[in-house]
């Protein structure tokens, strides 16, 4: 199927409203509870199929794009329902799938309000999938904004004894800094207006909008304010350890896997190319502020006396290693930063799973009232390590293959960068082995209550490590869809 082919059927759309449309059937369906569970599970598996068909069949077409579509949506101002995937957006789409079936399994037995849950967990993943499809601005904010109304009451009710304030604390956090970034959107595309006469919301138009360097180092910080949230970038990370810790399994699952992959998407899919001279301006600062993050997140977690805190931190270490990639703007550093998403998105959900396997096992979230899972639990116990150490950067494992490239791309443009950072590789393995230590082994400090993985745990966990491996001994098929997107944006923020 070419893009040509593509456009004449709406499969972006197919995409990006399957999962509401498994909400409505929830509602419709809302007196069986097996029913809704089934219908969010076909309905993410059906994305994924929907996914892979497109990787299988698509070329890019022009501009890069392997599939478009663009119509007319609020004419009076220059609003359109403008939808393009790539290869990133179509790696992202798949990762967002997959982790979507993943959090629905693991929430299988869910006795509060089920039939809201998984409604909820549905209407994610239409808000992840629209904010990377997304090539309107006005579009691109409106899924923004959704994914946190989803979040939220996931948090707030399902969540731990301090899931209100986690919430809340979410909430205001990721808000301030979208209503910023709305603020600029405005801004920009008043401007736009003025210079052309034309106004509109269209990312390719507003990429021509001459800003002076005042403008658009405003316009580039309300961006980035939303993006370094989301991120999280150090020192806007407050809200995410608070959240994991309260988050339910599936919550903590899309929190790490998908939600924090938007911040860096909205950094090279919008704030850069818009705004390429600030951008350029402010690659120094990224950088100290992700090494910083990558140094400071590690040394808090390796002091974590909470599983899921302890884990929390890590994401920030490693999303501060993706934008040390981005800050050092070159191919194979951003090809590095993009393959390390990818795979922090699967290895960081796995460990999440495997907190909330444990979590259900001894009831405890604390690293003082857990050990000895081996004697009892030695297949979890076998998953547990393997993730582990996918998540420390094992060679032969998922992380590893996107560490090292953002080491060479960093040191070949700024060596002193890469220097330090390959200290931080050192520290995420401290943390790591801690972890392993305190829950595997060791003396038994609280009775079991379950027996070892039953039919349902082994179909989570089984594509989970299989991933984990294949990626890290073979990352070619995901860097190839990356190559073409990488070089685009680059040229479009200034690379020679």
């Amino acid at each position: 199927m070419t893009s040509e082919t593509a456009m004449n059927f709406p499969l972006l759309s197919l995409l990006l409203w399957l999962p509401l449309g498994g909400v409505l059937l929830c509602l419709i369906f809302r007196k069986s509870v097996e029913s809704c569970r089934l219908l969010a599970l076909a309905t993410n598996l059906l994305v994924l199929a929907i996914g892979l068909g497109i990787a299988f069949t698509a070329d890019a077409g022009s501009g890069g794009w392997l599939i478009y579509e663009d119509y007319s949506w609020i004419e009076q101002f220059g609003i359109h329902y403008t939808l393009g995937m790539d290869g990133l957006s179509l790696l992202l789409v798949l990762l967002t799938a997959f982790l979507q079936v993943i959090a629905v399994l693991i929430s299988w037995r869910i006795d509060y309000h089920p039939v809201f849950f998984f409604s909820l967990i549905l209407m994610l993943g239409t808000a992840f999938i629209g904010v990377f499809l997304a090539l309107d601005l006005i579009l691109f904010y409106l899924f923004w904004e959704l994914m946190l109304i989803p979040m939220f009451a996931l948090i707030g009710i399902w969540g731990l004894e301090r899931r209100v304030y986690a919430a809340v604390k979410f909430f205001l956090f990721t808000l301030s800094g979208s209503l910023l970034m709305l603020l600029a959107m405005i801004g920009l595309y008043l401007l736009h207006g003025e210079q052309t006469g034309v106004y509109t919301f269209a990312l390719e138009s507003l990429k021509q909008t001459e800003l002076s360097l005042t403008q658009e180092l405003i316009f580039y910080l309300c961006f980035m304010a939303a993006f370094a949230v989301k991120v999280p970038l150090f020192p806007f990370h407050a809200w995410l350890p608070d959240a994991h810790q309260q988050a339910p399994g599936a919550g903590s699952v899309d929190l790490a896997g998908l939600l924090l992959k938007t911040g860096v998407y909205g950094i090279i899919r919008f704030a850069f190319p818009l705004f390429p001279r600030a951008a350029e301006m402010s690659l120094p600062v990224l950088a100290i502020l992700a090494l910083f993050g990558l140094f400071y997140a590690a040394a808090v977690a390796y002091q974590q006396p909470d599983i899921k805190r302890l884990v929390a931190y890590s994401s920030v270490s490693h999303l501060g290693f993706v934008v040390l990639g981005l800050a050092a703007w070159n191919q194979t550093a951003w090809e590095g930063s993009m393959l390390l998403m990818i795979n922090h998105g699967v290895t960081s959900a796995a460990m999440f799973v495997m907190l909330a396997l444990v979590r259900q096992r001894t009831g405890s979230n604390e690293i003082s009232k857990l050990g000895g899972l081996w004697q009892s639990q030695p297949n979890l116990s076998a998953f547990f390590l393997l993730f582990s150490f996918a998540s420390l950067g094992l060679p032969g494992l998922a992380n590893f293959a996107g560490e090292i490239l953002i080491l060479v791309g960093t040191f070949a443009s700024k060596p002193l960068w890469a220097s330090i950072a390959v200290v931080g590789v050192l520290m995420a393995a401290i943390y790591m082995l801690r972890l392993v230590q305190s829950v595997i082994w060791g003396p038994c400090c609280e009775p079991f209550e379950k027996q070892d993985l039953v039919t349902r745990e082994w179909l989570v966990l089984i594509p989970l490590a299989l991933l984990v491996i294949w990626l890290g001994c073979y990352p070619q098929p995901l860097l190839d869809p990356i190559r073409e997107p990488v070089t685009l944006l680059l040229q479009q923020g200034g690379l020679p």
